[in-house]
């Protein structure tokens, strides 16, 4: 039996021509992945079901591709993006309360969809917090709504599993929104009505203060009915990263309002199969998904703590996998880059004509020792009188230099940020090496999601309180900077491993970069940190403050700013570092980043 008729590839040509159906989009490209299930725009990754083709994994897989089809057909993201509001946790509540219109719609008119859709929601609880929390404030508030919306919306009592932690919220919501819950199905077909309900219902539970009518004038007029859409928008099918594709815009809005988030909840952003693969090729650019909150000032008797670093590790990115998979990493990366490649490669050498400029031999001449002045030994011939001319070489100025490259391997640096940074690096550790310069490339992120080993301890220990970082932190060595750009070429084609791209701790991650320069012995130590995002690790600030990780980072820029004779300097993907550091360019596409890189080189470079 040829491969094409086995029946997993049955199932997948089937489903396939299911999902553009109910998504009257033909166009629609459906396709499977092992990892994190992801929807973009028209492109879909749904779960791979087994060989064995359980009724659970096909029911699963067809929930997922149900509800990105429905979202496809239903959802209008430039209507939604106008309604949201900038406050994170808000605005993951409006994201959920929108996913569930959708999802209704199918399943209220298709009981093949409802039946897959309810499987969908069994398998988003697996990894949602809900499931383990054991008071009101770990219950995330976007689930918990999410839920009780679909409730209401299809007479869908919440799964098994999300009982127990709904009981720690619902009656305070219920108290609060009741009358806004019932009032959506009024507008289930309307999404301009139901986000205008949406908006009611945040403010009725005290999450915003006000938010812009979903038909605001003052939108630039794009008024794209809710209905059917053909939008090329960036939507995940779990709703959450709907916020990711206008998230630089609700940061500066943040910005501008100042509203401190230090009421101690804990973000509600989730990684779950609405997130794509790390290692998938996102054409739609960069997506932020990990919050702008506002930084209030930081408390002198602020004290980080880490519950424990005996799970932590710093290894090198060759240990992570072996040669063969390093080797096809590195081939995608090019294949995908080609493209980006000489842009970035004229530029660097822009760079590299500077540095070079820098450290040319200069003379000064008519000295009365030295070397002879070979040039000038014409006038002694003309004139015997004349004295021999002597030259002295000038000392110059470019000091002993090396450059660490600090790059954010977080989820949401997932597609053509990652890409375009590791591409970037590599270009720049080949100039700079041309030039004399040690360059060191690193990469942080975390070696599982909401909590690893450090998460079990502290639940075996009975969950003590204010426990610190509650994550096993994943510091991988790229390129060290004694090694020769050809030894770590394949390294970073490590960055497109799918899974690996997790979680990020900032602040540790920083003072690990800065602690490694200090060791080195060159004159000058330069460290450039490229991020998209603030430190988010979920099963840290679901214990802690909602501020706790950006508070930390903010400790450790300050002292290395006004402290360390190492020169900081950030690059914000779609994020207003600006907040963090007082010497930062944000960029708001990624294919900005290889030229933004050069350019701030060359500037330090040229600072006398």
């Amino acid at each position: 039996m040829a491969e094409r008729d086995s029946p997993v590839e049955t199932f997948r040509h089937a489903l396939a021509s299911a999902t553009r159906a109910l998504a009257g989009e033909p166009e629609a490209e459906v396709s499977f992945t092992s990892d994190n299930p992801s929807a973009q725009g028209k492109s879909i990754k749904a779960p791979m079901p087994g060989r064995a083709m359980s009724a659970r994994d096909v029911a699963e897989a067809r929930g997922f591709a149900d509800a990105a089809a429905l979202k496809l057909r239903h959802h209008d993201p430039k209507l939604h993006a106008r309604s949201q509001p900038a406050d994170e946790v808000a605005r993951a509540v409006f994201d959920a309360a929108e996913q569930a219109r959708v999802e209704a719609l199918g399943a209220r008119a298709m009981e093949g969809v409802r039946a897959n859709l309810d499987q969908l929601a069994e398998m988003r609880l697996r990894t949602d917090p809900l499931v383990r929390a054991r008071s009101r404030e770990e219950v995330p508030l976007s689930s918990a709504v999410g839920l009780l919306v679909r409730q209401r919306l299809t007479g869908q009592a919440p799964p098994e599993a999300a009982k127990a932690g709904l009981k720690f919220v619902a009656d305070w919501i219920e108290d609060k929104a009741g009358a806004d819950l019932d009032a959506l199905a009024l507008a289930l077909d309307d999404q301009r009505a139901f986000a205008d309900l949406v908006g009611k219902m945040l403010r009725d539970l005290e999450l915003v203060e006000n938010l812009p009518p979903a038909d605001d004038p003052t939108d630039g007029g794009d008024e794209d009915e809710g209905g059917d859409s053909e939008t090329e928008g960036d939507d995940d099918a779990d709703g959450e990263s709907e916020a990711g594709g206008e998230a630089e815009i609700r940061g500066q809005a943040e910005d501008e309002e100042g509203e401190a988030d230090d009421d101690g909840s804990s973000t509600d952003q989730e990684y779950d199969e609405g997130e794509s693969s790390p290692g998938d090729d996102n054409e739609s650019g960069i997506m932020p998904t990990r919050p702008n909150r506002p930084l209030s000032d930081l408390p002198p008797q602020f004290d980080y703590k880490v519950f424990t670093t005996r799970f932590d590790e710093v290894i090198s990115a060759a240990d992570l996998c072996d040669e063969e998979e390093l080797t096809r990493l590195r081939a995608y990366l090019d294949q995908q880059l080609v493209h980006l490649q000489s842009a970035v490669t004229k530029l660097a050498n822009r760079l590299q004509r500077r540095l070079m400029a820098q450290q040319s031999r200069s003379w000064a001449f008519d000295q009365e020792e030295g070397l002879l002045d070979s040039a000038r030994l014409a006038r002694i011939v003309i004139d015997p009188t004349r004295s021999l001319s002597y030259k002295v070489e000038k000392d110059t100025e470019f000091r002993d230099t090396i450059v660490t490259l600090l790059i954010d391997n977080s989820g949401s640096m997932r597609g053509r940020p990652i890409s375009i940074a590791a591409i970037s690096a590599d270009i720049l550790a080949r100039t700079l090496e041309r030039c004399g310069v040690k360059v060191e490339i690193l990469g942080f992120t975390t070696r599982a999601w909401k909590g690893g080993q450090a998460r079990e301890t502290w639940l075996s220990e009975g969950r003590p309180p204010t426990p610190g970082r509650l994550n096993d932190l994943r510091h991988i060595v790229y390129k060290q900077a004694d090694d020769p750009w050809r030894r770590a070429r394949k390294n970073l084609g490590l960055m497109m491993r799918e899974g690996l791209l997790k979680e990020n701790i900032d602040g540790e991650a920083l003072l690990w970069a800065h602690n490694r320069l200090m060791a080195r012995p060159e004159e000058r130590r330069i460290l450039m940190v490229i991020s998209d995002g603030a430190p988010v690790d979920d099963s840290t600030l679901s214990v802690n403050s909602g501020t706790y990780l950006e508070r930390h980072l903010r400790q450790m820029i300050g002292w290395i700013e006004s402290r360390s004779p190492v020169e900081l300097i950030a690059i914000g993907i779609g994020h207003d570092v600006t907040r963090y550091y007082a010497r930062a360019v944000t960029i708001m596409d990624a294919e900005q980043l290889g030229g933004t890189i050069i350019e701030q080189l060359a500037a330090l470079f040229e600072t006398p």
